[in-house]
């Protein structure tokens, strides 16, 4: 279920939606070997507990959206991606930050505006704003990810129906040059700030799908509030849950967390694109690399396909089924 539903008991981190960060794609431009498209999903438009349709909504106005990237390998924020929206009437915008420095506090007026007051997208047609060598989406799209979760949740044992079939999601896609990003080879991952309480408090946070539901534990709400510096704590939480999930021996079991942990993208734009070790496209079955390790290789995958109403252009998801 990648990191849909990521709160407690497969509700969402701080009790919304909006907040539940679910996917990150990292991939060079097609046809553009010069830039590289980072996507950020949150917000699915549909729970499991309670199940049903979300807000329609898209995106919290007290809340900060962020791509991060680690340029130096030390496993902190080198560059943040920042998002910010505003609501207009009945639409919402967005102002894009680039922050650089290793901090993760954060205020309102942070960092350098790259792209100011971009429309979001609530229909069909996919709303661009360009501003200079970036380009900018937000809105609702199809959700790309695809997993047998009910299958899933019955313990590993998949009849290859897909979920998310029909499912949308809220994406945020930035096209950026790769020398934006501080180094020919980094470290991303995305979070989602809670601002409703006067501060930021982080809600959300991941790189790699499926981690958090399936083997933070009893820790998902430390976890999910920590950053990657910190994710060696963690290691023992995860090797506990492949104990149970796959029937690993301890040391076994540890060797397998640290495979999963700490949780960044590595992405090298020069470099093949390929999961895990090099970024993430659209189209791949993550689950297909994630389930063999969480089983220790009993089941080889859920027998779901990709879906097939992505785009070959800029923002690349495909239009909502509920517009």
């Amino acid at each position: 279920m990648s990191h849909h539903y990521s709160g407690p008991d497969l509700t969402f981190p701080h009790g919304d939606a909006r907040l539940d960060f679910t996917d990150l794609y990292v991939f060079p431009k097609p046809g553009d070997a010069s830039k590289s498209i980072l996507i950020m999903d949150v917000h699915p438009s549909v729970g499991l507990n309670p199940q049903g349709p979300t807000t329609k909504e898209p995106f919290s106005t007290n809340a900060l959206y962020e791509l991060i990237i680690d340029s130096n390998g030390d496993l902190n924020a080198d560059i943040a991606y920042s998002v910010r929206f505003s609501a207009n009437g009945s639409e919402q915008t967005a102002t894009v930050r680039r922050i650089e420095g290793g901090t993760y506090d954060r205020s309102s007026n942070d960092g350098k505006v790259i792209v100011e007051g971009a429309p979001v997208s609530m229909g069909r047609e996919a709303k661009i704003t360009s501003a200079g060598e970036y380009r900018f989406f937000a809105g609702w799209r199809s959700d790309p990810f695809f997993f047998d979760t009910l299958g899933a949740l019955n313990n590993l044992t998949f009849t290859g129906q897909d979920f998310f079939t029909g499912k949308d999601v809220c994406s945020i896609a930035l096209e950026v040059p790769n020398s934006d990003l501080g180094s020919d080879r980094v470290k991303i991952w995305a979070r989602t700030v809670d601002g409703r309480s006067g501060s930021w408090v982080q809600a959300d946070r991941g790189a790699h799908p499926q981690q958090v539901p399936f083997l933070a534990g009893d820790q998902k709400a430390a976890y999910l509030a920590a950053d990657p510096s910190k994710d060696v704590e963690f290691v023992s939480v995860f090797a506990h849950s492949l104990e149970h999930t796959g029937g690993y021996v301890p040391d076994e079991a540890t060797r397998v967390a640290n495979i999963f942990l700490p949780d960044i993208m590595p992405y090298e734009p020069k470099a093949q694109q390929s999961y895990p070790k090099n970024g993430r496209a659209l189209t791949e079955d993550v689950v297909a690399y994630f389930v063999p390790l969480i089983s220790n290789g009993k089941v080889s995958g859920d027998g779901v396909s990709p879906h097939t109403d992505l785009l070959s252009d800029f923002p690349y998801l495909g239009p909502p089924h509920n517009s």
